[in-house]
């Protein structure tokens, strides 16, 4: 992406992250037709964001969410003179693949949802570039991102079958440390269960994600 006057600027999230994330804004022209391997996942902030993508000119606007397939060509410009300020995380497919355990890779006609689900969805990932994330904050998003995302490209859910005594090893652990930094690699570890059949199952039993789990244990032990 290149610098076109001094109004433009660009920035790169530099915490250590499994994704990459940008926060940038053009007053004009963005970028050139290019494409990634990656999913390319993003919210408009202000004004109209359009470009080109698998034959049509799209237009973001605050309140959707981009999703580009991987290895999809596109490019970029403002709509209207204000010009447009947006923020994308890019997500490796693998890591998608995996968080869906074989089915194929969700894809959004068009490139843009206005789906509220997958709205709220993004936005954990979509924060700010100066902000960081814990490891499981990051892990949970993932996951949520990845679930919604084939929901809405139009995938059915599998019913898959849970294993209750691993997730509660995770669980049993969390209270025991959850005023430490953790990751899904531990609590898969404690569990002896993988860690995203892991979260899956966590949710399914307690009603809610590793994650906020362990946020309602900082909480309660604040109070």
């Amino acid at each position: 992406m290149s610098q076109q006057k001094s109004a433009d600027w660009v920035r790169l999230a530099q915490s250590p992250s499994q994704t990459e994330r940008i926060e940038a804004f053009f007053g004009g022209h963005g970028y050139e037709p290019h494409r990634h391997d990656t999913y390319a996942i993003g919210q408009t902030i202000a004004g109209v964001q359009s470009f080109h993508y698998r034959g049509g000119l799209q237009h973001s606007l605050p309140g959707g969410t981009m999703v580009l397939h991987p290895d999809e060509i596109h490019d970029g410009e403002a709509g209207t003179e204000a010009g447009f300020h947006y923020r994308m995380v890019y997500i490796e497919p693998a890591l998608i693949q995996k968080i869906l355990g074989g089915r194929p890779l969700p894809f959004i006609p068009g490139g843009l949802s206005a789906d509220p689900r997958l709205r709220c969805a993004a936005q954990p990932l979509l924060k700010a570039v100066t902000d960081t994330f814990e490891p499981l904050e990051e892990e949970d998003a993932l996951y949520d991102l990845a679930q919604t995302l084939a929901v809405v490209g139009g995938q059915r859910s599998r019913r898959q079958a849970f294993d209750y005594q691993a997730a509660e090893r995770a669980r049993e652990y969390i209270h025991a440390c959850f005023m430490q930094d953790m990751t899904l690699d531990t609590l898969s570890q404690v569990s002896g269960r993988d860690r995203w059949s892991l979260s899956r199952d966590f949710r399914t039993l307690y009603g809610t994600s590793p994650w906020r789990y362990v946020m309602m244990r900082r909480l309660d032990f604040c109070r």
